[in-house]
């Protein structure tokens, strides 16, 4: 697969898993916020707190699935993301949690499975 299709498989995923948060009734302030230091997927907001999420997209389990993916490293950078995006943009919550949302792409891309992991980090 070339970086091209990854790059339009993560697309569609992200895009999946901000229409399922919508469905969630949750607000989406941002999509792909990036930084020097990094990119958020998703950064929405749920009746209590500030919600970043990790967006993870596969068509296979065959390099592991979408949660396994997310390393401490990657969390950790992720916090630190964080803390970055509340500073520049000053949400009216300080509460924040972190959540990965796993999409499992059929092999022809017509049918997705969602599944919305909260507080996972």
């Amino acid at each position: 697969m070339t970086r091209s299709d990854h790059q339009r498989i993560g697309a569609l995923g992200e895009r999946l898993a901000a229409d399922h948060l919508r469905r969630d009734v949750m607000r989406v302030l941002d999509r792909n916020w990036r930084c020097r230091a990094g990119e958020l997927d998703i950064v929405a907001a749920d009746a209590s707190c500030v919600v970043f999420c990790e967006v993870k997209t596969r068509r296979s389990v065959r390099f592991g699935g979408p949660l396994s993916a997310v390393t401490t490293d990657k969390a950790n950078r992720l916090k630190r993301l964080a803390k970055l995006w509340q500073r520049e943009r000053r949400p009216r919550s300080g509460a924040r949690r972190f959540d990965v949302v796993c999409v499992w792409l059929s092999r022809d891309e017509r049918f997705a499975a969602i599944r919305h992991r909260k507080g996972a980090l």
